[in-house]
């Protein structure tokens, strides 16, 4: 199965829909998007996983490596996932303890933003 990224601004955030398989062939392609988007200076991502059919340790491993991109220019980074299987994997790594993972885009930038305004 193929890679699908569709990226998109919204209030200040950019938006990168994924679907399809995150794997050692398509991963590259997703860390491409996410090295591109912070060049651009787009500290503000949401990661929609929400039609990933699979993820592996690779496809783990870019979301990681972005999340720490962003931060180190004080950005921040979200995930939207309500697939089961997808956020099982989440779980079982420990990588639910790393990432702010929310239900919606909509939820993640109205979140995102209001823990924005209450940090110091």
């Amino acid at each position: 199965m193929d890679l699908r990224l569709e990226v998109s601004e919204r209030g200040g955030w950019s938006v990168v829909e994924v679907g399809g398989e995150i794997d050692v062939a398509t991963a590259p392609r997703l860390r491409e998007q996410l090295i591109a988007l912070v060049n651009d200076q787009r500290y503000h991502i949401v990661v929609s996983l929400e039609a990933v059919d699979f993820i592996d340790s690779t496809g783990l491993g870019v979301l990681i490596s972005g999340l720490k991109r962003v931060r180190t220019h004080g950005g921040r980074f979200v995930l939207v996932c309500t697939e089961p299987r997808i956020l099982k994997v989440f779980e079982i790594t420990g990588l639910l303890a790393v990432f702010n993972v929310c239900s919606s885009i909509e939820e993640a930038i109205v979140l995102e933003a209001e823990a924005a305004e209450e940090a110091p």
